[in-house]
């Protein structure tokens, strides 16, 4: 066969090649992935089940002194691993990783709901959040791992829609479940739907498990543990627990900036990091990543306190104030999706995290006309546009930084920015809890001079005892709680517009298509087995 004829005989097998890359990976993909989003749905529904059963749980276990335990040893366990399982992924295998981590979460379910009393709870609530960080980055770059980046935003939009179910029924399932058979059972339902993710996912997903050996970064597992555990603990005792002057607040400080100094040091040694350094020097990496710190800033810690508002000033049951918040969960399920299918069709990308930056600040912005008088219909419209916003960024973050590394860190891309994401979420509860609180007895003392409503975090309120104050108390406390929220929400606006300025610093990259994605494979296939 002649140079030429051989030419034309590849021609004329392209398109079957290229209708059998399509097809093959689209379906593997769409087999897989209702095994991942029901992880990602048991890793979501917990946090909010647990938060509506909190008050029921401490009344039975007699521990409400411990109370802030049951919450923080989930967050502390889930922040440690979260890198930890994106490097060992990247290791080791992803579909070893992620099971693992299901079965530990399923472990810690079932004895949370054996507790008998609240120090075992709170030990089995950390076991659980030591599969929980497992969860999500397990799920997410599992999708980096199965499909082309510029494919990539469609699939974050099917997760950011079983988010969404999440934080919608989770107040409500959490209300139900433990009105109809008790507390434990918002732990055991857990059960059925992990061990259907579970066999599903051993069933279904196959994927590349390396056969090399690798040195594990043990110094830098024990020096992010100890550094993100110190972060935790101060953003969560400091102004409330302990003042912020206090011997214990300030060791915390010492101990971050030592663990920071020592983190620095050791990854840069390490023959295999669980952060590699390396990736900072990507651009659009270190900026994505700084969005995500960012925004779980200014998302977490401006809507920690609105369920206070609802409940007092708006009068709203706790099940109501979770379903006050479905206009803005479903407004950012719509720009997500939306988000995913523009990315998948054009393979561009920059437009929509400036534009949801923008659109969030507007959302900022109308949340701070919170007041005594407005009404929940007016309110589902401000939550509406800040959701709008959240859909164009949340997901697109993840995009960015697994499109910026090598496909041999596409666990670590993932794992950094939720690490990133949870820890800005950490500061802003702690940073906008300080702010709510000063301007909240500032509020009451204008109102009434010497009054004071509070002293610490403000996330303990129980608005039942501010409801029964008496009336002119009470509206003096409503109006304060008006007026703390809005401030909340000014100081939340300044993190959103630093989202933007990096959104329109990010270098558009175009999106690996199916191509690149298998070259990046094929020269790593040495080092795997099937």
């Amino acid at each position: 066969m002649t140079d030429s004829q051989a030419a034309d005989a590849a021609a004329s097998s392209q398109p079957a090649e290229s209708a059998a890359s399509r097809n093959g990976p689209r379906r593997e993909i769409l087999i897989v992935l209702p095994g991942l989003l029901l992880a990602i749905i048991i890793a979501m529904l917990d946090q909010l089940v647990v938060s509506t059963a909190l008050p029921r749980i401490v009344g039975d276990l007699h521990g409400v002194n411990h109370l802030a335990w049951v919450v923080t040893a989930y967050i502390l366990a889930s922040t440690i691993t979260t890198l930890l399982y994106g490097k060992l992924g990247d290791q080791y295998g992803r579909k070893r990783w992620l099971m693992i981590a299901i079965v530990l979460f399923l472990i810690g379910s079932a004895l949370s709901g054996l507790s008998h009393n609240m120090d075992q709870l709170i030990a089995f609530r950390a076991v659980q959040g030591l599969g929980a960080g497992g969860l999500m980055v397990g799920a997410i770059a599992t999708i980096g791992d199965l499909v082309s980046p510029r494919e990539r935003g469609q699939y974050m939009g099917y997760m950011m829609a079983a988010m969404t179910l999440a934080m919608i029924a989770g107040p409500l399932v959490g209300g139900g479940i433990t009105d109809a058979w008790g507390w434990r059972w918002i732990f055991y339902i857990n059960m059925p739907i992990g061990a259907a993710a579970l066999i599903y996912l051993y069933f279904t997903l196959h994927l590349p498990r390396k056969r090399i050996q690798h040195k594990i970064d043990y110094s830098g597992v024990v020096v992010t543990a100890i550094g993100a555990t110190a972060i935790v603990l101060l953003t969560t005792w400091g102004g409330s627990q302990y003042g912020w002057g206090s011997w214990q607040i300030l060791l915390l400080g010492a101990i971050i900036l030592v663990t920071l100094t020592a983190f620095f040091a050791v990854e840069s040694r390490a023959a295999e990091p669980i952060l590699p350094l390396h990736v900072f020097k990507n651009r659009n990496f270190s900026l994505a990543s700084s969005m995500s710190f960012l925004l779980g800033l200014a998302m977490l810690g401006a809507m920690t306190f609105l369920p206070l508002y609802q409940q007092t000033v708006q009068h709203l049951s706790p099940t109501g104030s979770g379903l006050a918040l479905i206009p803005m969960m479903l407004g950012a399920t719509t720009t997500s999706v939306v988000s995913g299918l523009v990315t998948s069709r054009t393979g561009r990308y920059k437009i929509l995290p400036v534009t949801g930056a923008v659109i969030m600040s507007i959302g900022l912005y109308l949340l701070t006309h919170l007041g005594t008088n407005t009404s929940t219909l007016k309110s589902a419209g401000y939550f509406v546009i800040f959701g709008l916003g959240m859909g164009f960024l949340m997901q697109i973050t993840s995009l960015i930084v697994q499109n910026s590394v090598p496909q041999s860190d596409m666990g670590v891309a993932s794992s950094s920015r939720a690490f990133f994401q949870q820890i800005g979420g950490s500061i802003g509860v702690s940073l906008f809890g300080v702010i709510f609180i000063k301007k909240l007895n500032e509020s009451m003392a204008s109102k009434l001079p010497g009054a004071h409503l509070a002293s610490g975090s403000g996330g303990q309120f129980d608005p039942v005892t501010i409801n029964s104050l008496p009336g002119p108390i009470r509206d003096a406390a409503f109006y304060s709680i008006s007026h703390a929220i809005d401030a909340v929400f000014w100081w939340a606006i300044p993190a959103t517009v630093l989202v933007f300025v990096l959104a329109i610093s990010i270098r558009e990259i175009p999106l690996r298509g199916r191509a690149e994605h298998a070259a990046d494979q094929a020269a790593s296939a040495p080092e795997l087995v099937h």
